[in-house]
């Protein structure tokens, strides 16, 4: 059962990759470059900051840092304790993929940047106040689908890498979010 499973992933990947072309790899490299959205965060923190204020901020943004922190954490010991190669990795997958220069990790399972990505968003959406949340959190949803797709096109990671991920982020996201909600934090937020 568990060979089908990591065959079906794996035809996944292949297809997923090979849907790409040399004119989107520009597009995809930038995607999965954290510092493309710097600009958007900008904008989110001034709108965290013109509804809450300075103090309210700090501690919005230590919420997120512990979050990341956190969840990157977590990603390393469990991709340290199943040791599954990432497919650019695999000498066997590399007639399979499309050769796109990326920088390659040893392991994939689970994506840090699907479950980081996937955590500050719920964090986001389900505790903090800020104008325009529906337009944000639509944003925010988009850039993680866009991210989290950006390192299966990439061939950094397996599907499934990227879908546990995200589960974990959002699992990671609503307990930061329940932590924040109930404790006396969320007094000091709101």
């Amino acid at each position: 059962m568990l060979n089908r499973v990591k065959e079906f992933d794996t035809d996944l990947l292949i297809f997923l990759n090979n849907l790409g072309s040399q004119q989107w790899d520009p597009f995809w490299l930038a995607v999965t470059d954290k510092l493309t959205f710097l600009p958007f965060f900008l904008i989110i923190i001034y709108f965290l900051y013109k509804e809450n204020g300075f103090y309210k901020l700090l501690l919005i943004l230590l919420s997120i840092a512990l979050i990341i922190l956190f969840t990157d954490q977590f990603s390393n010991i469990i991709k340290d304790s199943f040791e599954r190669l990432r497919p650019c990795r695999l000498d066997e997958l590399q007639q399979y993929l499309r050769n796109i220069e990326v920088r390659c990790g040893k392991y994939g399972f689970f994506s840090a940047h699907a479950a980081n990505s996937m955590a500050v968003t719920t964090l986001l959406i389900s505790s903090f106040k800020f104008c325009y949340k529906k337009w944000i959190s639509l944003l925010l949803i988009l850039w993680v689908a866009f991210f989290s797709y950006s390192r299966i096109y990439l061939g950094v990671h397996y599907p499934l890498d990227t879908f546990f991920g995200l589960f974990f982020g959002f699992i990671f996201g609503i307990s930061a979010s329940y932590l924040v909600n109930r404790t006396k934090f969320i007094e000091l937020i709101k």
